[in-house]
């Protein structure tokens, strides 16, 4: 067999989202509308709490990060699924492919690290309020966020420099609207098995190990939270908590199912994975600003000073 050493000179194609013209269309204009309100969305979040001091506390800090991290995420994957359906040409070269693989792992892996640092955030403040201040200094913030960085860009690099050992012969047809892990090693004519150790291991670790601790965090914020003598205080608690734990649940349900959940080949399961993948890859990010924003009196009170104007850039106030 022919070794797959001229795959940097081939391209792939990506199978998308439906094999229906008449669908095309309304996909474009969905997807479109979705990417627009998404970038938008997260942007007003940076900007409400980069200009209102009444922000500039930790739970903010993490939460611009994860909004800038979702506008990342979102450019990498749905601009060139716009354009695909757009020219209705599925083509994506090799090194364009493995360059979104990279960014695609970099910035998705930083949303779950993210998630997990929020929800420290969160029994820190709620088990441990008097010590918040000092557990959850600037410095301390700024350290674990770029911890989150530099672990993200060690997995995505590892499982990029892994594809690059494996051939692609043939069958180039990529069973996804990306360019992920699963899908490209599916197109491969050489031995994965490496490949799909690495993944079972170090993905299910990445995925694991949060949702774990997420987890942990969330028993013993609950059993804090109903120790409160007063109702009015267990529901100002929860109702801290309760944009976050959303999240949580709508982002790592299709995660779970899209990585540690096997699928078959059939039609019906590619369906479902492209379903699956669109939540976490769209729909999620859509839809982080309105739960932020919706479920938070001072997020949604900041927005609206934005949007007025009156926002507050001094430090000291």
């Amino acid at each position: 067999m022919e070794r797959g050493n001229q795959t940097s000179i081939f391209e792939f194609f990506l199978w998308g989202l439906s094999e229906k013209p008449e669908q095309q269309h309304i996909l474009f204009l969905l997807f479109l509308w979705m990417y627009v309100v998404t970038v938008t969305g997260n942007l007003l979040i940076l900007l409400a709490i980069g200009t209102d001091t009444r922000l500039h506390t930790p739970m903010y800090f993490f939460l611009a990060s994860l909004s800038s991290t979702e506008i990342l995420f979102t450019c990498t994957v749905v601009p060139k699924a716009l354009v695909n359906i757009q020219t209705q040409s599925r083509s994506i070269s090799y090194a364009g492919c493995l360059a979104q693989l990279y960014f695609f792992l970099t910035f998705g892996d930083m949303d779950i690290f993210l998630l997990a640092t929020m929800a420290y955030d969160r029994y820190v403040a709620i088990c441990h309020p008097l010590h918040y201040r000092m557990i959850m200094s600037f410095q301390r913030c700024t350290l674990m966020v770029t911890a989150c960085w530099i672990l993200t860009n060690l997995v995505a690099m590892t499982h990029t420099f892994l594809m690059f050992r494996l051939s692609f012969c043939s069958k180039k047809i990529i069973p996804d609207f990306f360019c992920d892990l699963g899908p490209l090693m599916k197109v491969s004519c050489s031995d994965t098995q490496v490949n799909e150790l690495v993944l079972l291991f170090l993905g299910g670790s990445v995925i694991l190990i949060p949702f774990m601790l997420i987890l942990v965090s969330y028993i013993f914020i609950v059993s804090t939270i109903l120790r409160v003598p007063s109702a009015q205080g267990r529901l100002k608690a929860f109702s801290t908590c309760g944009s976050h734990l959303a999240v949580v649940v709508l982002f790592f349900g299709t995660v779970i199912r899209a990585y540690l959940c096997p699928s078959s080949s059939s039609s019906n399961s590619l369906e479902e994975d492209t379903a699956a993948a669109v939540m976490y890859t769209v729909v999620t990010p859509l839809l982080n600003p309105f739960i932020y924003s919706l479920r938070n009196k001072d997020m949604k009170g900041a927005l609206a000073r934005l949007l007025r104007g009156r926002v507050f850039f001094s430090w000291g106030q």
